[in-house]
């Protein structure tokens, strides 16, 4: 079975709804936490709803928009999202209000927009989609299951195009509290000099992407996906080779075949460690690029990745500035995303150029 991705769309803390080139407008950072670039929403959202939506609605608007237009399509079939975190800004209002109001005289509005299906149900309501829409919440594999469920539906035939996607925000409270586990760097860091950074953290992200799947190829597709896999709390390293091995053997690949691979390395010296020995166990030569020091660590971040990737494919060039290791290839036929959240969700997606 053939799967295509036949648009997408992406807001993050770089230049990504603007279209051209990728990373064309590179913005670099010197901090610990990176918001998204933010577009003028008003190009898909009405303006008196705009003042009523949360960053993360907006933002999954915006991508989720973007990825149809590229596509051709007014509307999908289904909706699938993933988000580990949901509306984090509205559960804030709330629980603030919770507090300062003693528990009384509280208006549900904020505590309705706070659930984690919150985006995929706005953009249905806009595009007027009344077929199957999900939201998983995984932590971080929340955008993969999302990635494996649209499969799944396409392969059996219950719908023709489907809408995926990945988003998740920061906010004061939550990066306050994550903080407090040692999960980012204390002190400011270059985006362009995390990944050799010498120091444990990682610096917080947020962002929306979207891809639009089928099993028609669109005129303006140039990316197949052709698998995605999970491993939860892998015991060693020897464990995720493995896992890698068998992966690429169910698709007819071989490590060899592997053009570029691309990781999630974010910069933390302890989590860094496993892409490391898994690159020089399997890819010694090949080349290697990164994308969380642009956009930043979430559990969602893989969504960004893929989007990345599938741009990689279309545009038939590395930028220097995702490039961690070797020369970028003169031909991208196959890209392997691999990704691990907290050491914990490791996931990988097979990326192929459509013939």
């Amino acid at each position: 079975m053939s799967i295509y991705i036949n648009g997408t769309g992406c807001v993050s803390p770089q230049q990504t709804t603007q279209g051209g080139p990728l990373l064309a407008a590179l913005k670099e950072y010197e901090q610990v936490r990176l918001a998204v670039v933010d577009p003028d929403y008003k190009q898909w959202i009405d303006v008196k709803q705009i003042r009523r939506m949360s960053r993360v609605v907006k933002m999954g608007v915006a991508a989720a928009n973007l990825s149809l237009e590229a596509a051709g399509l007014t509307a999908p079939d289904a909706i699938i999202t993933g988000t580990a975190y949901g509306c984090l800004d509205d559960t804030g209002v709330f629980l603030k209000k919770m507090v300062e109001q003693q528990e009384e005289m509280l208006t549900p509005t904020a505590f309705i927009q706070s659930t984690h299906n919150t985006v995929a149900g706005q953009i249905a309501l806009l595009l007027q989609c009344h077929g199957y829409n999900n939201t998983f919440v995984n932590r971080g594999f929340s955008f993969e299951n999302a990635l494996l469920d649209a499969m799944m539906i396409l392969d059996e035939g219950g719908a023709d195009n489907i809408l995926v996607g990945g988003m998740d925000e920061i906010t004061n409270y939550s990066h306050q509290i994550l903080s407090r586990f040692g999960i980012y760097k204390k002190a400011p860091v270059k985006t362009m000099e995390l990944l050799n950074s010498p120091d444990s953290g990682t610096i917080a992200g947020e962002g929306a992407a979207f891809m639009t799947l089928s099993k028609t190829k669109g005129s303006l597709c140039t990316t197949e996906l052709k698998g995605v896999s999970t491993l939860y709390k892998p015991l060693w390293e020897g464990e995720v080779i493995g896992h890698i091995v068998q992966f690429l053997e169910a698709h007819n690949c071989t490590p060899e075949d592997i053009d570029l691979l691309v990781t999630g390395r974010n910069g933390n010296i302890d989590q860094d460690e496993i892409y490391e020995e898994v690159a020089e166990a399997l890819f010694p030569e090949h080349p290697e690029a990164c994308f969380k020091h642009l956009c930043g660590e979430y559990p969602t971040a893989a969504a960004f990745g893929a989007w990345m990737s599938n741009a990689l494919i279309a545009e038939q060039r590395v930028p220097d500035a995702v490039m961690f290791y070797g020369h970028p290839p003169e031909k991208i036929n196959k890209i392997l995303l691999y990704n691990h959240h907290e050491g914990t969700h490791h996931s990988f997606v097979l990326l192929t150029y459509a013939e």
